[in-house]
């Protein structure tokens, strides 16, 4: 630490510097920019001197890895112990050849499966819905029943691979699945490993995809976290998603923020049920996106650690370790990648993912470089895995623990992004009179996060559109001619085939074991049980997701979000 006397001296030194040095070169040659900032509109100084982080103990703000508050990572030898898990997005057209796909990634070297599905599976609608036309396994792959998941995880053991499923309003369905799974393998339900993300709030607030309301979304959560903690302790029953929330147009402070309180509410909710916090929190699992502002990220990343930490300990008096460690996935950012020049998609995805190392992630999943067109090809997939490969193995990165912590811009980033993101966290808290679950509701209901991101999304834009925030060919150095990549196509005749199987499903099933396990759904909905018992008998009855999700809809009615344009 500097003295009073030290920061004096620097305050000095740095002001001679500035008449002396700096201001006659700026006075000949001028900057590139009259004004630089990170790609949320945080105002960056040209230079940080130890003045700029005089107020910071490092005991109590820094620490070191693996002690709290974790600012400078969970784990005390990071990377050094092993690199983060290599979890590359794969779904497309029917189970067989996402089954495929997750196959190949692991001969590569992958070391977990992403899930991803398509529309009708991720709003709950079967592929036999009229809704459904035109739009089977064309975003991801199509699963009706239980019979989709025998097939995506066949030659799988889900006992030694960790799977994550990127599904929400339907992921209790999918979970279900996949508990029925592992007892088809004999995997002891203790033993299953992976995430669902499960975080209907951020439906709410971001994303835009939901069956039944607010309300009953979130009962569905914590039912979810509830069979969890007594079935599959291994197995994350909600990603806290703010990756979908910087999609939408956020800033980096506001995707901090609001996925940090959708994590609070969660806890909330699940203690106000009866359990206790240290049971909850260590089964919560979160989920960043990685854009280009490289020092933004990682100080983003801090921060959250940060956050979590003290706010755990603070507000929700945890006492378990496991229980203020923040644990996260980073997404490089898709909003980023540009249909024009596809292969400078290649280094912003480097940059992105160099971030989210930098910043001590847990897991990581890089975009391929053909994402701007449609879902990624093989080619593109093994470039953007050998991308973190060469990262882990290549760049020297992986072999420091906190590499960036010190550095007087990243620590007075870190601090100004964890002040901003508080100064939100309050004021949700203040909204639900003291209840962060219930300032959220509340705003929802009232619009709030719709203003707040569509406001942020705008000025960007603006920025865009006036060059002040450059997207290099788009913006500045475009050409007349892209060059396409060779992109992958989803056979027409993958709806055909799903809509074969489904139909062979439900003509060999028993009928009256299903309708009886749906009237179980139904009972536990009505009677204000936990639904997930229900469920995975309901799935192993072979009850296709579109009639359970039906259950669902008929006990809760629909939702529709009323909001205005700012």
């Amino acid at each position: 630490m500097y003295d009073e006397d030290d920061l004096a001296t620097i305050r000095e030194a740095r002001a001679e510097w500035e008449a002396e040095t700096r201001d006659p070169v700026r006075e000949r040659h001028g900057e590139r920019k009259d004004r630089f900032a990170t790609v949320s509109n945080l105002e960056v100084d040209d230079l940080y001197t130890p003045g700029d982080v005089a107020d910071i103990d490092y005991e109590d703000d820094l620490g070191f890895p693996g002690e709290y508050p974790y600012t400078r990572g969970v784990y005390p030898t990071m990377y050094r112990g092993r690199t983060w898990t290599m979890r590359q997005f794969a779904g497309f057209g029917t189970a067989e050849e996402t089954n495929e796909r997750f196959h190949y990634l692991t001969e590569q070297g992958q070391t977990g499966l992403s899930t991803a599905f398509d529309m009708p599976s991720l709003m709950g609608k079967d592929s036999d819905d009229p809704l459904s036309d035109g739009e089977v396994g064309k975003e991801g792959v199509a699963v009706d029943t239980l019979r989709d998941m025998e097939i995506l995880f066949d030659g799988i053991d889900v006992g030694e691979v960790s799977t994550s499923f990127t599904i929400n309003p339907s992921a209790p369905v999918v979970y279900a699945m996949y508990v029925a799974i592992a007892d088809q393998q004999d995997v002891p339900r203790e033993e299953i490993r992976g995430t669902l993300q499960n975080d209907m709030l951020k439906e709410f607030i971001a994303q835009k995809e939901w069956v039944v309301p607010p309300n009953p979304s979130l009962k569905l959560v914590t039912d979810t976290v509830e069979f969890c903690a007594e079935e599959t302790p291994k197995f994350h029953p909600i990603s806290v998603s703010g990756y979908h929330i910087r999609e939408a147009g956020s800033t980096a402070v506001q995707e901090l923020a609001f996925t940090l309180a959708d994590g609070f509410a969660y806890v909330e909710d699940a203690v106000e049920r009866g359990m206790d916090v240290d049971e909850v929190a260590p089964l919560l699992s979160f989920f960043f996106n990685s854009h280009n502002s490289i020092f933004e990220e990682v100080a983003k990343f801090r921060a959250a650690r940060r956050i979590y930490a003290r706010v755990m300990k603070d507000w929700y008096e945890a006492e378990a370790e496991a229980s203020t460690k923040l644990k996260f996935h980073t997404q490089t950012a898709g909003q980023s990648l540009t249909a024009q020049q596809p292969l400078n998609n290649i280094v912003r995805v480097t940059i992105q993912a160099l971030a989210g190392v930098l910043g001590g992630t847990q897991s990581l999943h890089t975009n391929s470089y053909d994402e701007a067109f449609a879902l990624p090809g093989e080619e593109a997939v093994r470039v953007a895995l050998r991308t973190q490969q060469i990262i882990a193995e290549e760049s020297g990165a992986a072999d420091v623990v906190d590499p960036l912590g010190g550095s007087f811009f990243v620590e007075s980033l870190t601090d100004e992004v964890e002040a901003e993101a508080m100064a939100y966290i309050e004021e949700l808290r203040e909204m639900g009179e003291g209840s962060i679950r219930d300032g959220i509701l509340a705003g929802i209901d009232e619009g709030y996060f719709h203003r707040e991101i569509q406001g942020s999304s705008y000025e960007y834009q603006e920025r865009v559109e006036e060059g002040e925030e450059v997207v290099v060919g788009v913006n500045k150095y475009a050409m007349d001619e892209d060059t396409k990549p060779d992109l992958l196509h989803v056979d027409e005749a993958t709806q055909d085939r799903q809509l074969a199987r489904l139909e062979s499903v439900k003509d060999e099933r028993d009928d009256e074991a299903v309708t009886e396990s749906l009237e179980r759904v139904r009972e536990a909905v009505e009677n204000g049980e936990n639904v997930m018992p229900a469920l995975v008998e309901a799935v192993k009855t072979y009850a296709t997701m579109g009639e359970i999700m039906d259950v669902f809809e008929a006990e809760w009615g629909t939702y529709r979000e009323e909001v205005g344009v700012v």
